[in-house]
């Protein structure tokens, strides 16, 4: 993989865990909110994150190598 195509993955990635935040800060300010459902997105946004830090750490250069 090319560092422009992670750089656009990664810009996917960003965009959806700024929504995915998003959604779950609206669930967390209702009252009658599904837990089940707001536990999944927040599982969802943790995965999200990791998988942007590995494909950040897939552009740094390796210089001990």
């Amino acid at each position: 993989m090319m560092d422009s195509d992670i750089r656009e993955q990664l810009q996917k990635l960003h965009i959806e865990h700024q929504e995915l935040d998003a959604v779950i800060a609206r669930l967390v300010e209702n009252i009658s909110m599904d837990h089940l459902q707001l536990q999944r997105l927040k599982k969802k946004k943790l995965y999200l994150k990791d998988t942007i830090a590995r494909l950040e750490s897939k552009l740094i250069p390796d210089y001990l190598a």
